[in-house]
């Protein structure tokens, strides 16, 4: 009950809440990250696994990653990517989550420059042309005509998401991927109607969500991931993030917002935060490129100082301006945080290391109140996505099986989902 006068009652973060048409069990999300265990790009036990861990931990939803659009939006060729072969086995993923009582969203998108045209033997689509740093190739600058394609691409996907049993959809417009690489001004010079203005740049994102929301309708969840800033000089930078926050709720495409930052392609490690795992990247690489990454891989996989709630100060600016439901991400591991985010008005919280080391962790904070991650944010779980991702200091987890490591470009890339 709120007395007159008073400041309302946050709500109880383990107490079943909507999201758009969906009712999830409690606010508690399994954010979006590389599995790792898709090597044929299909669903293989390993990835339901990896999903039905959390979901029978007691998280409200979880978040595939990545289901590609097209082929070349993956960021390497071992991922899924969403056509009607996919199906069979997504639908089983889905059951699967749904027998553990949680709700289950695909992570869609179009990884543009960060994905590794090595590996996906398919150029990276970009606002124009430069070197990717990722698959050290030539991007290729998208026309017209093939924006338009990812934007239909995305619908389909979309589509393709409601076939297989999702209960949501969450839009990719970050970390530098193609929605996010066209918000950049550092990465868009183009002088066309996607480059120049602020609401050129955007329309690749706002014409995705669109077509989205036309596709679906209310049938399932439809959120964004959006980067309020991609933590490189003459990126994407917060208030021109919040402005393109406004456009997605003034045009009613998405029922909530994740909050993220950083860029795949060009500073990774300003949404992780912690340590920099360079030993451990680069005993992954043959004994050639090992020495290269321990010298220069510094200049890559930045040190950023771990907070509690880091992305917090940030997402404070956006839940002031906005009416729109959001998920506040990035370093929540004790109860008291999440119940802080909802006293300050943030709708959901996401979690993804600390769900690695614990995948229960939900059913015991909202058990405990004194409970809190044993994760220490050592980083070292992000090169186990050539393994299989998972938490080094606890193992695999019933161990799902490497993908083949090719010497022809078949690795995947340091990215963040």
């Amino acid at each position: 009950m709120t007395v007159p006068g008073s400041a309302p009652t946050p709500p109880d973060p383990f107490a079943p809440a909507r999201l758009g048409p969906l009712t999830l069990r409690n606010r508690v999300i399994k954010s979006a990250t590389f599995e790792g265990v898709t090597p044929e790009g299909l669903v293989t036990d390993e990835l339901i696994a990896y999903h039905r861990r959390p979901a029978a931990g007691g998280v409200g939803m979880t978040t595939v990653a990545y289901c590609a659009v097209s082929p070349e939006g993956r960021t390497e060729r071992h991922q899924i990517w969403m056509r009607p072969e996919a199906v069979p086995g997504l639908r089983r993923l889905t059951d699967a989550v749904h027998r553990e009582g949680a709700a289950v969203s695909a992570q869609i998108g179009h990884a543009g420059p960060v994905a590794d045209a090595r590996s996906n033997r398919l150029p990276a689509l970009a606002p124009g042309r430069f070197l990717s740093p990722l698959g050290m190739r030539m991007t290729r600058a998208a026309t017209a005509e093939d924006i338009a394609r990812v934007i239909r691409a995305h619908a389909a996907a979309a589509r393709i998401a409601v076939e297989s049993g999702f209960d949501a959809v969450e839009m990719h417009f970050g970390h530098n991927y193609l929605a996010s690489s066209f918000l950049s001004r550092r990465l868009n010079h183009r002088d066309d109607a996607y480059g120049g203005s602020l609401a050129n740049r955007a329309e690749v994102a706002l014409g995705i969500a669109r077509a989205v929301r036309d596709e679906v309708g209310d049938t399932i969840a439809v959120t964004a991931k959006l980067n309020m800033d991609d933590g490189v000089p003459g990126g994407f930078w917060l208030d021109e993030s919040l402005q393109v926050a406004r456009r997605l709720q003034e045009e009613g495409t998405v029922d909530a917002l994740e909050l993220t930052a950083g860029s795949s392609l060009l500073n990774p490690m300003y949404l992780f935060r912690g340590e920099a795992p360079l030993s451990e990247f680069a005993a992954v690489f043959p004994r050639p490129m090992r020495l290269g990454i321990r010298l220069a891989g510094r200049r890559f996989l930045h040190a950023y100082p771990y907070e509690e709630a880091f992305l917090l100060p940030s997402a404070r600016q956006f839940r002031a301006a906005l009416s729109l439901p959001l998920i506040l991400l990035g370093g929540i591991t004790r109860r008291a945080t999440v119940e802080r985010a909802m006293a300050e008005g943030f709708e959901y919280v996401a979690m993804a290391r600390a769900l690695l080391r614990e995948p229960d962790l939900v059913n015991r904070m909202a058990e405990d109140r004194d409970v809190r991650s044993l994760c220490i944010h050592c980083n070292k779980c992000m090169p186990t996505i050539y393994t299989g991702t998972h938490c080094p200091l606890v193992g695999p987890l019933a161990g799902p099986p490497a993908p083949p490591l090719t010497g022809d470009g078949g690795r995947p890339r340091p990215h963040a989902s």
